[in-house]
């Protein structure tokens, strides 16, 4: 394969992640503005994040396996130039309704673009050589993170709220337009031999859609509410479809989910440290933001620039840890980075009023670092070690573990400081809220403590293979 055309995936990847990482930092800056311009309630506003997320969460892997069968490529175009698309129309929506219905609009086209990005890598890449492209993916989210407030801050005080989801519109027509019109006559695609063979496994998708959507739904309702009896009943329809979708999984002829990525070792581990390392980091932010407008009574621009090392490490620590994995090894390497992000969040759950603005970037530094590495070492081992028919599949499940794993830490760290504050919620002074900060990060720390114990399913070298180590049967 051309290097001209690895390049141009690499860069569309590159640009697809930071695209959806730009996307969602900026609505957050917005929402304010937002509904003001729009006269809409709180509640109402913050469905324009709750629908995306269940549209994306719940159709990540169904559309992994649609790139496995038609093509990465194809499938990448489709949906960045819907997520273009979808972009502008938010830009002149003239009413909350408009913006919600976009919104999820937004979250299909999110959810067809985001496996591509990886199963392209997987196609463009040998196995073995993974490594820094998922770094620089990585680091690219990792700018778009950290430059989406300022960003989006910049352009709705000087335009309106409406410019931010403008942005997209150019990059994503020109990388879309750019990856269908360069082809590589001597590869056959993203889209592996055979890989047609197999039906789409529709009621599959459907369990698996029901069980993320309904578990998303909970726990972001679930700070919020004050009714037991739904969060309850919430948790219960995730558990019982998700165990119709395993039953489902094991009986089909054509799985959404192949036997030898369900039943993975290697991947399962993987999959885990992405949820706990995207929980903790999420959780660490949530709580560190209260922290520093509430204690330290800091204006969210200066807070955001207080917490800018945690991005800033993220971005430096993803290439370095694809060096470190080619040399030490996945499971060192990735049990080294949760453990970063355990002494990252231990050291934030120590600072108080008086704590030093070295202190408090050292925090957020080391909590970035570990992040970083560890996504792209889990990410990396989770790609290079499936079959690459399967490179969409295990994409989604990559992305949706990404999606589930900050919700869970924010829900997390909201129910610890809510509990630890005998009841108050965020708001008002907060004061009780705030003061609950550190025993919310203490379990935190205990969550990326478990990742790091999780490294140990990891393989000890990067030995290029694409397959799989199953489970043994008990």
């Amino acid at each position: 394969m051309s290097t001209a055309y690895r390049r141009l995936t690499l860069t569309g990847s590159v640009v697809g992640a930071a695209v959806v990482a730009l996307d969602g930092t900026v609505l957050t800056i917005v929402q304010p503005a937002m509904q003001r311009d729009l006269h809409v309630s709180f509640h109402q506003v913050q469905w324009t994040s709750t629908v995306y997320l269940i549209a994306v969460a719940s159709l990540l892997v169904f559309a992994g396996r649609i790139g496995d069968r038609y093509g990465h490529r194809q499938v990448f175009a489709v949906g960045i130039l819907g997520f273009g698309a979808a972009s502008w129309g938010i830009g002149q929506a003239s009413g909350i309704g408009w913006v919600i219905v976009l919104r999820v609009s937004q979250g299909v086209f999110g959810a067809l673009l985001q496996p591509a990005t990886l199963g392209m890598l997987r196609a463009a890449f040998p196995p073995d050589r993974l490594g820094m492209p998922v770094a620089l993916r990585t680091s690219a989210i990792g700018v778009a993170a950290a430059a989406g407030p300022l960003v989006g801050g910049a352009l709705a005080a000087r335009f309106d709220w409406r410019a931010v989801f403008l942005l997209n519109v150019v990059p994503a027509l020109v990388i879309g337009v750019l990856v269908l019109a360069v082809r590589e006559p001597a590869v056959r695609d993203a889209k592996p031999a055979g890989a047609s063979a197999h039906r789409l496994d529709l009621p599959g998708a459907c369990l698996l859609a029901v069980t993320l959507g309904s578990l998303v739904h909970t726990l972001v309702s679930m700070p919020e509410s004050s009714r037991q009896a739904a969060t309850v009943t919430g948790f219960v329809v995730a558990a019982v479809a998700g165990g119709a979708f395993v039953c489902h999984e094991r009986r089909t002829q054509s799985p959404l989910v192949a036997p030898e990525v369900l039943g993975s070792v290697t991947v399962a581990s993987a999959l885990g440290i992405l949820v706990s390392a995207s929980a903790v980091l999420f959780g660490a932010l949530f709580a560190g933001t209260y922290f520093l407008q509430g204690i330290l009574g800091l204006n969210p621009f200066r807070s955001a620039l207080t917490a800018l090392p945690g991005a800033a490490a993220m971005v430096l620590a993803a290439p370095l840890a694809a060096v470190l994995m080619r040399r030490y090894g996945p499971r060192r390497t990735t049990a080294t980075a949760m453990s970063l992000l355990a002494f990252g969040a231990l050291l934030l759950s120590r600072l108080d009023g008086a704590s030093a603005t070295v202190a408090i970037c050292a925090g957020f530094f080391l909590v970035g670092a570990g992040f970083g590495s560890a996504m792209v070492t889990a990410t990396a081992v989770i790609v290079s070690h499936a079959p690459a028919e399967h490179a969409g599949v295990v994409g989604g499940l990559q992305q949706t573990a990404l999606n589930i794993g900050p919700i869970v830490g924010i829900a997390a760290a909201t129910a610890l400081m809510t509990l630890g504050s005998r009841g108050e919620v965020p708001g008002g002074s907060g004061a009780a809220f705030i003061s609950a900060m550190g025993p919310a990060l203490i379990v935190l720390a205990a969550v990326a403590a478990a990742g790091a114990i999780l490294a140990s399913g990891l393989p000890g070298r990067t030995t290029g293979s694409a397959s799989p180590r199953p489970r043994t049967a008990a």
